[in-house]
């Protein structure tokens, strides 16, 4: 028996009794999913409402559609419990109840989050993928948010993700891209937009728009996040950094694949005379781009680490692949905490 099956087989012994009772322990209240994306101020807007004493809310929580088939049908279990054993859990691992499907299954997640919290509500932080979502929760309310491409770009830079400010908007692209396909299809008083900028000048306001939508009382423990994390206070000096972080040419080639999206959500050019990238630059800066994202993760990983990763890719026993991922995984999250 492998590590994992033997941490899933504890976990399973300790929670059997939680599980049960979930089954007769179900919130009546509508989910609230807080979507967009990445480095667009999800973690802070979710530390934010996890705070408030009605609402429990989950961390990364893509887990329940990145399996998930577009159109119909539901993934394998068996496929997905392989998935589980090996995820990067940064919120403590669910307990997997095997005699469920696949959409009481990631509802009971949640449903744990919730019990573990003690509180009525239960929400979740999704990425990508989360018009899947409509499937499992019909009823689901949405808090989009919003940032200015500019600066997730910037950001998705310096975290290593993109090794350059081009190839950096591109997950912001998805997501609001994806956004649109979902809002059209939600009635109007089961979302709101929320912009990162608006949020960080004025916390109270924004914050008391997501409550009505959620419908509970605003509540000043929302802000008492930093009292609990690493995140300062709001500030407006958390926003346009890209205007002294990007260079013109970077803030150009971002503009070059946004262009037509800034204005609907409320953000303006920059004034910079616009470019179009030729085939032979795109090929370039996607190189670049990769050059970039190695040496970033040989640099937060270890050289040691990044080569045992790359060669744990290509094959390798299972334990000591799994034993690689999960000191990969360690890393991460010790970055992100």
């Amino acid at each position: 028996m492998s590590y994992s099956q033997r941490a899933e087989r504890l976990w399973n012994s300790q929670h059997d009794g939680d599980a049960r009772q979930s089954r007769d322990d179900v919130s009546p209240h509508p989910v609230t999913f807080l979507v967009g994306a990445e480095r667009s101020g999800t973690t802070l807007t979710r530390l934010m409402l996890d705070g408030h004493p009605e609402l429990a809310f989950r961390y990364e929580f893509e887990l329940a559609v990145d399996l998930v088939p577009p159109g119909e049908g539901w993934p394998d279990l068996d496929v997905y419990y392989e998935y589980l054993r090996t995820y990067r859990f940064v919120d403590p691992p669910p307990h997997i109840d095997r005699s469920l499907d696949y959409p009481s299954l990631v509802r009971s997640f949640l449903e744990q989050k919730r019990r573990a919290d003690r509180k009525p509500r239960v929400g979740a932080v999704v990425h990508r993928n989360f018009d899947r979502l409509l499937r499992i929760w019909p009823d689901a309310r949405f808090v989009h948010i919003v940032r200015d491409p500019r600066d997730v770009a910037r950001s998705c830079v310096g975290m290593g993700w993109a090794g350059h400010a081009w190839s950096g908007v591109a997950p912001w692209i998805e997501a609001e891209q994806l956004w649109e396909r979902v809002r059209a299809s939600l009635p109007r008083q089961r979302w709101i937009t929320v912009r990162y900028e608006d949020l960080v000048h004025d916390p109270k306001r924004e914050l008391g728009r997501i409550c009505r939508l959620v419908e509970i009382d605003f509540d000043d423990a929302m802000l008492e996040y930093p009292s609990r994390s690493t995140y300062r206070a709001p500030s407006p000096s958390f926003t346009e950094q890209w205007r002294k972080k990007l260079t013109p040419r970077d803030v150009q080639l971002v503009e070059s694949r946004v262009h037509d999206m800034l204005a609907p959500r409320g953000y303006a050019l920059s004034g910079l005379p616009r470019i179009e990238p030729s085939p032979l630059e795109r090929a370039a800066l996607r190189a670049r781009c990769r050059a970039g994202r190695a040496r970033h993760a040989a640099r937060s990983l270890g050289v040691r680490l990044w080569v045992e990763r790359a060669v744990a890719h290509r094959g390798g026993p299972r334990a000591w692949r799994e034993h690689v991922q999960r000191r990969v995984d360690a890393a991460i999250n010790a970055q992100l905490a």
